[in-house]
């Protein structure tokens, strides 16, 4: 039995794995999935194993998965390509007959109606007609989408304003990557969770008020929240360059926030974990100490 993880090489599958061998896992009853040799190098050189793969190519995925197997699908980054992406992993897994297929979606599952969520549902009901047992770990936002790797919290702070067409006072419980990881971690190593769905994120949800107010006693710089419409801030996206589908993305979370549909707090992580999940102060912190490089 091999716990297999695809998407290995990004930051969320790196992190999963270096999870697992803290956890005792041997580093050769893990399997990396890999677009290319070069990508996983890193995990080889640790005694891990590799299998290379691409999710548009499904043939590549044959001889990647054993009967036994636990593997977990982390979703690829296509959006509105992804079901059929992630669907010659499952067929894979189907073929092979693995013990567990976990799959990272997205916050509310079926309830989710925003455009990002379609691929994770539409998966999610492949996984459900496999008939292979299942866990689904329904991902809230990473807290590096405001203050990270992702999100752009040096620039915020030199304007003065964090600007977003979320209502004020819509609130949203986010959690960093790597709370994410572990729990994924947890859930692929240990026996009990065939056939559930947890709603991960964050203990407390924040607003975006209290964010601003969190960055500037720690920056000492006033930066406040701006809530702008939803044709303003797809304009301004698409003038700072985005592209205006992915731009219409972003506006559709910006709203799903408005409507509180990333706003509970489950506590599902916190239990996978067995400690409180890292506050949105914390990622401010780690943010400001080491900012990620502005292109």
């Amino acid at each position: 039995m091999s716990i297999v993880i695809t998407g290995a090489t990004g930051q969320l599958g790196g992190m999963i794995i270096a999870d697992l061998l803290a956890a005792g896992v041997p580093a050769d009853g893990i399997t990396a999935i890999a677009r290319s040799r070069e990508k996983a190098a890193d995990l080889v050189a640790k005694g891990v194993r590799a299998h290379i793969a691409d999710y548009d190519r499904p043939e590549t995925f044959t001889g990647a998965f054993q009967s036994g197997d636990r593997v977990l699908l982390i979703s690829g980054t296509d959006v509105g390509r992804r079901a059929p992406q992630h669907a010659a992993v499952i067929d894979a897994a189907k073929a092979a007959g693995v013990a567990q297929l976990g799959y990272v979606g997205v916050f509310g599952g079926p309830k989710a109606d925003f455009l990002l969520a379609a691929d994770h549902r539409e998966t999610e009901q492949l996984i459900l007609d496999s008939g292979l047992p299942y866990t689904f770990l329904r991902s809230n936002w990473y807290s590096e989408a405001y203050a990270g790797d992702i999100g752009d919290l040096p620039g915020a702070v030199e304007r003065g304003a964090i600007v977003t067409n979320v209502a004020a006072g819509s609130r949203i419980a986010t959690a960093p990557r790597a709370d994410y990881a572990a729990a994924a971690a947890v859930v692929m190593n240990e026996d009990g969770h065939l056939n559930k769905a947890y709603e991960l994120g964050g203990d407390t949800a924040w607003s975006f008020e209290e964010f601003a107010e969190e960055v500037s006693r720690q920056t000492g710089k006033k930066v406040v929240h701006t809530s702008v419409t939803g044709a303003e801030r797809r304009a301004i996206l698409i003038g700072a360059g985005l592209p205006a589908a992915f731009a219409e993305v972003l506006v559709d979370v910006d709203d799903a926030i408005s409507r509180g549909l990333l706003s509970a707090t489950p506590g599902d992580l916190s239990r996978l974990i067995g400690r409180p999940t890292t506050p949105i102060a914390d990622s401010i912190a780690a943010a400001l100490a080491s900012p990620a490089p502005r292109s």
